[in-house]
């Protein structure tokens, strides 16, 4: 692959519902006095070409990130691949030379600072049309690369077939499968419950910045 990587845009599915944390936006509970979307903007911004939030709702509830919020454009919440659809197509719309987008959770706080490198090195290398990362044995199809041009098969999965699982949509393409360590953290350790946030407090402090 060459020294300069194609250019790429990050999405931040950051509109996750905190219900077993009593609701509200999942992405701005904290972690060491910082919200977890802070944490993972610092850690995929300088990776990227841009980046966007995908939440539904009022969108002035991010207004202090200086960022793009896109909304799912497919009604009855469907899922994560929703917001990778709305993320291709606004990236087709305002940013028409980047052909990819990278996706991310807004509760994993500690993404590798080098998850677009390897999903990108490891789709050329594989000839691969998507890209996935994994950990401890186990694949996360939320963080993803996804490319611009399928966002129309993308829909008509969705809208057409009511396909939900991101890995049924991606079982159609040549897939990369990039994993990472689980020490001293896993980086794609989410937090869905309030145990989740005491336990990220303590990973916090096995985490160099």
């Amino acid at each position: 692959m060459p020294n300069e990587k194609p250019a790429t845009l990050g999405v931040v599915l950051a509109g996750g519902l905190a219900r077993r944390m009593g609701g509200g936006d999942k992405s701005m509970r904290r972690i060491g006095g910082r919200t977890m979307l802070d944490h993972v903007l610092d850690r995929l911004g300088p990776q990227c070409d841009g980046l966007l939030l995908n939440a539904n709702g009022d969108p002035a509830r991010f207004a202090r990130f200086g960022l793009p919020v896109v909304a799912d454009t497919v009604e009855d919440y469907p899922g994560p691949l929703a917001g990778v659809l709305a993320a291709l197509d606004w990236t087709a719309a305002s940013e028409p030379g980047v052909d990819w987008v990278v996706s991310v959770a807004g509760d994993c706080p500690f993404l590798p600072r080098d998850l677009v490198d390897r999903l990108q090195r490891a789709r050329v290398a594989e000839d691969a049309e998507l890209a996935v990362a994994a950990s401890g044995g186990q694949t996360h199809p939320v963080i993803g690369l996804w490319k611009v041009a399928l966002r129309g098969e993308l829909r008509d999965a969705l809208v057409g077939e009511d396909i939900r699982k991101i890995d049924r949509w991606t079982a159609r393409y040549r897939l990369a499968t990039v994993s990472w360590p689980t020490e001293p953290v896993d980086p794609f350790f989410n937090a869905n419950t309030v145990d989740d946030l005491d336990e990220a407090e303590r990973l916090a402090s096995l985490v160099a910045d």
